[in-house]
């Protein structure tokens, strides 16, 4: 079952295309990798997705085409986008804890969700930190301030605070760009964990990332994806010569 279907959907800032045609399909509690060099749109189609692009300033934005979510138009009149954002969290590649405590990061949105029972946002707080791989290394510093946390431990927290509001899809950007190997291992191993759970996007700039933790991988390329497919079709037998070519290190 496809929770995400990306229709001809075409994106331009002041005129000038940044993603072109994309059709692409986003399966149920699978994990898509989104690979491909510097500027070829992986970043800017997550914030289609939950149409962070809406808050573009800087540029006109304009689409055609469509994104379906669970079969309904992200853009139709009465969507609320806000609650889109919540079905769909992202993260992103430079890791944004609250100037606040541990435990008051994760509860940050349940609070303003309308959630202040104690007992209901301890239990969030040690499921969220749990799912991602934290709470062993943090349960007894919940008070202890995000920011203070080794750059691992921040980017856990934020997937922490992002699964505190329950996210149907989480999308990730770049997110273990500069941290170290072990961080970066548990942050794998905590989707692959969750996926019964969330449908997963990630983008990466890393193949061998996108090979170890992806269902499917989506090669894009100056706007448009080549090719979308198995992880191992794509990394095995791809179809197109410059997947091909940026798969075994030849460009990007």
């Amino acid at each position: 079952m496809n929770k995400i279907e990306i229709k001809n959907f075409n994106l331009s800032f002041n005129g000038a295309p940044a993603l072109v045609n994309i059709n692409l399909d986003v399966e149920a509690h699978k994990i898509l990798g989104i690979i491909g060099p510097a500027g070829s749109g992986k970043s800017t189609i997550l914030r289609c997705i939950n149409r962070l692009i809406d808050l573009e300033q800087v540029a006109r934005v304009t689409t055609t085409g469509d994104i379906q979510l669970d079969g309904r138009s992200i853009f139709a009149r009465d969507m609320d986008v806000v609650a889109l954002r919540r079905r769909a969290g992202i993260i992103f590649a430079l890791p944004s804890p609250l100037p606040m405590s541990i435990y008051d990061n994760i509860c940050y949105g349940p609070r303003r969700s309308g959630i202040t029972k104690k007992s209901e946002l301890d239990a969030i707080v040690e499921r969220t930190l749990t799912e991602a791989s934290l709470w062993h290394e943090v349960k007894d510093r919940l008070s202890l301030m995000g920011p203070s946390l080794s750059g691992g431990q921040q980017q856990r927290l934020c997937i922490a605070r992002t699964l505190a509001l329950e996210p149907e899809i989480v999308m990730m950007d770049e997110p273990c760009s500069g941290l170290d190997p072990i961080s970066t291992a548990k942050i794998e191993e905590s989707m692959v964990d969750l996926k019964s759970k969330y449908t997963f996007i990630i983008v990466t700039n890393n193949t061998k990332q996108a090979a170890r933790v992806s269902d499917n991988v989506a090669f894009f390329l100056m706007g448009e994806c080549i090719e979308y497919s198995t992880s191992s079709q794509i990394f095995t037998v791809p179809r197109d010569a410059r997947t091909n070519d940026y798969v075994s290190g030849r460009f990007g």
